[in-house]
């Protein structure tokens, strides 16, 4: 009996190994379960998240997705501290084995799985635990988890093979996501201790350590007494692996959890408005009709029109890696290097918030005060104002929600009127109140909003780009997605169709209100200042004082097909804009980016710059996978773009811009265009210096809202002075190569019209509304 139960035994263990060695074969030969190939084990870190970086090389953000926001860093840029905090915590025979520790795999069998002793700690390596998260999916049972337990042993052999231990723990510590969307080593050290990882303590290292365990047990923001616990128990470790003396350890563990916390957002930082259009716009999928709603029509021909002829637009979709995959800029660890300048860009976002949320939102919350119907116009109904907030409420999420959820239309009406807790936008920092939905939205619209965009004369690329004011907050970008009426600032383009045609500056034009027949119908157009009324008066002191009447006389004698034409050659696409005598005027849907492009032409000889965004992309090895040109077309001849230049430079020398020199002291060669739309709904200023245009719109979410004052709401009180302090801060900044000494490319003595503008003339025009 004895004999058969030994040979049985013999029999069950033969037939064990057996087994085990046909299920390892035909898992390492893929037959069972995912066995990534050869050249996934060779790269299998190809998860990064995709840096930004600016022009002069400063890293100004990331792309990721969930919390794919990784951003690798070299075993030589990380703290020993961290290194040997991991192996003595989580492997302490890490440099022994091959990937697979059997002693620590035998006592957690047995301690764990026989005796039941939970602290009895893992047999996992290091290598194992990079293997369960580079290719294990989120198991769902025990038992699914027990299967997948011999694939990770396999894949840690494999991976022992390709790697050495120093890169093995280097991809442990870029893909171990440590809470609070801090994904990696370096994305941990910044977002706990604002630091880099090469920098971190060695108590800060044990902290971020210790979280390998379980990162939310051991949140150190919300449980730091659990976490400094933790914390002492890998330095507990470290003692016991000779990687630090006793003594280390009183002084480390004494100390408390000390956090410089900042969580790792994608909207954080500078340029959050191009970094979110840049997103879009690299994985753009080819625009389908079908794919955009009636009102998102015009979008999708200028989407189709970038598609065909901007090599960034949908770059990620129209290019494909050595496997034959398109690029992803959430997995393939790119380097964009935008055009973008950090100072610049500073500047800029700066100026936007000094003007906007210091002095116009304070000025706008005074006049609203006095508004019933604020922050809408006194001009409207109360009925209006209602149709309106229906609107709105019908685009909300909270709408679309609930109606998905079945709620009835008087239930979804309802929950709006509800009073309810929640946190709200300021510009003190948010605020936890208790509103209606509805008096929410009132509240948010009742914030002013801007748009602002520097452009290189000579390449169209972007230097500064600052989409709104809060990225957070205010996510609808103004600067490449809203369109907004332009007002007089169209001027300029029809003023060069009229030199193309043979006009000059100093040709003259009747100063009187003319009544044309538009489409049958007799339109007149209004003006509001009636200085010189009667007089023929220069074209170049008709666009210094935005006059509506020399416009719309030119219009009278150009062919308006042919001013929409140029208007595509400038590189303003939407399909809405159709031949009309009252387009001199500007009421015209266009984008603050279209508008800079467009006004390159005047200070380039005629020859306008589409926008560029990106010089070059990386990838993850560092090869330049694209390069960007600047992409270029003559829109007028060189002759009609110096007549421009001097137009415009009479805009500020002594029109409607001169603000720029009598207020904000500005001397430099310049150029440049107000512009302010019926009823003050849009504010803009386009500015033109030798080297580069930057222009700027400010208004409300809604065109129903805005300044009531003429005085407040005109282009010159409301988006000028954002261009000057911009434009103070650069030639301040003598490392920029844009000076205050900088001068037109124009002929010798070239001036287009020796006619001078008296100051009388010129006296109150800054509070005209043009």
């Amino acid at each position: 009996m004895r004999k058969k139960f030994v040979c049985f035994l013999w029999s069950a263990i033969v037939v064990a190994v057996l087994a085990a060695a046909l299920m390892f074969t035909a898992i390492w030969k893929g037959w069972i379960g995912y066995m990534p190939d050869m050249e996934e084990l060779q790269n299998p870190i190809d998860r990064y998240a995709t840096q930004v970086y600016s022009a002069d090389g400063k890293v100004i953000g990331t792309w990721n997705m969930n919390k794919e926001n990784r951003i690798h860093v070299g075993f030589n840029k990380m703290s020993t501290h961290l290194v040997e905090a991991l192996v003595a915590t989580e492997d302490v025979r890490f440099y022994d084995h091959s990937g697979v520790d059997f002693i620590a795999l035998m006592r957690a069998i047995v301690k764990r799985g026989l005796l039941g002793q939970a602290s009895a700690g893992g047999g996992s390596t290091i290598t194992q635990q990079l293997a369960k998260q580079l290719y294990s999916e989120q198991a769902h049972s025990t038992v699914e988890r027990l299967m997948q337990k011999p694939i990770e042993w396999v894949i840690a052999v494999k991976l022992e093979r390709f790697f050495t231990k120093e890169e093995i723990v280097t991809m442990y510590l870029n893909q171990f996501d440590f809470l609070h969307n801090a994904v990696g080593i370096k994305n941990a050290a910044n977002t706990y201790f604002s630091k880099e990882p090469k920098d971190l303590s060695l108590e800060e290292s044990a902290m971020l350590i210790g979280l390998c365990k379980n990162p939310s047990y051991f949140n150190p923001v919300r449980h730091k007494e659990r976490c400094r616990e933790r914390r002492n128990v890998v330095l507990g470790q470290m003692v016991k692996a000779g990687y630090i003396t006793e003594a280390q350890y009183t002084e480390a563990s004494a100390k408390p959890i000390e956090l410089r916390f900042h969580r790792a957002d994608h909207k954080d930082g500078i340029a959050t408005y191009l970094r979110e259009f840049l997103r879009r716009y690299l994985m753009a999928n080819e625009p389908r009709r079908d794919n955009y709603p009636a009102w998102q029509q015009v979008q999708y021909v200028i989407d189709s029109i970038a598609w065909e002829q901007d090599p960034l637009y949908g770059w990620c979709n129209k290019n494909l890696k050595k496997d034959g995959t398109p690029y992803n800029i959430y997995r393939d660890g790119l380097k964009v290097f935008t055009t973008i300048d950090s100072r610049m860009q500073e500047y800029a976002e700066e100026a936007v918030y000094a003007h906007v949320a210091k002095y116009l939102q304070p000025a706008f919350d005074r006049e609203n005060r006095r508004k019933p119907n604020a922050p809408f116009t006194n001009q409207l109904t109360k009925k209006e104002v209602a149709q309106i907030l229906n609107r709105s409420i019908v685009q909300s999420e909270r709408y679309r929600t609930m109606k998905a959820a079945g709620a009835s239309e008087e239930e979804i009406m309802r929950s709006f009127r509800e009073k309810t807790e929640m946190t709200v936008f300021s510009y003190k920092g948010e605020i936890d109140t208790v509103m209606t939905p509805l008096d929410s939205i009132r509240y948010y619209k009742s914030f002013l909003r801007s748009g602002f965009c520097s452009m290189d004369v000579k390449t169209g690329a972007v230097k500064a780009y600052v989409g709104g004011l809060d990225f957070a907050h205010f996510q609808y970008d103004m600067v490449m997605e809203g369109r907004r009426q332009v007002g007089s600032t169209i001027k300029p383009f029809l003023y060069s169709l009229a030199m193309e045609n043979g006009f000059s500056p100093c040709d003259h034009a009747p100063n009187v209100q003319q009544t044309y027949i538009v489409a049958g119908r007799p339109w007149t157009p209004r003006n509001a200042s009636r200085s010189h009324y009667g007089e023929a008066v220069s074209l170049k002191w008709g666009l210094a004082q935005s006059n509506n009447w020399i416009s719309a006389y030119l219009m009278s004698r150009l062919d308006e097909q042919q001013f929409v034409q140029l208007l595509r050659e400038y590189g303003i696409y939407n399909p809405d804009i159709h031949p009309s005598m009252a387009l001199c005027l500007g009421p015209c849907d266009i984008t603050v980016g279209e508008m800079v492009s467009a006004y390159t032409a005047f200070a380039n000889h005629g020859i306008r710059c589409a926008p560029m965004f990106v010089s070059k992309i990386e990838d993850a090895n560092g090869q330049v996978v694209a390069r960007f040109e600047p992409r270029v077309n003559e829109v007028i001849s060189e002759e009609s773009a110096f007549k421009m230049l001097v137009l415009l430079q009479g805009v500020v020398d002594g029109g409607t811009g001169s603000r720029i020199r009598f207020k904000y002291n500005i001397h430099a060669q310049m150029g440049g265009k107000t512009g302010t739309t019926n009823r003050n709904s849009d504010a803009w200023f386009i500015g033109v210096t030798p080297n580069l245009v930057s222009g700027v719109w400010v208004g409300g979410e809604d065109r129903d809202i805005h300044f009531d004052s003429m005085a407040m709401g005109q282009g010159a009180t409301m988006a000028l002075p954002i261009y000057a302090y911009f434009m103070k801060k650069v030639y301040r900044n003598t490392a920029l190569p844009y000076r205050p000494d900088d001068v037109f490319d124009l002929p010798e003595g070239f001036d287009g019209c020796s006619e001078a503008v008296s100051q009388d003339d010129m006296m109150g025009i800054e509070d005209v509304f043009e």
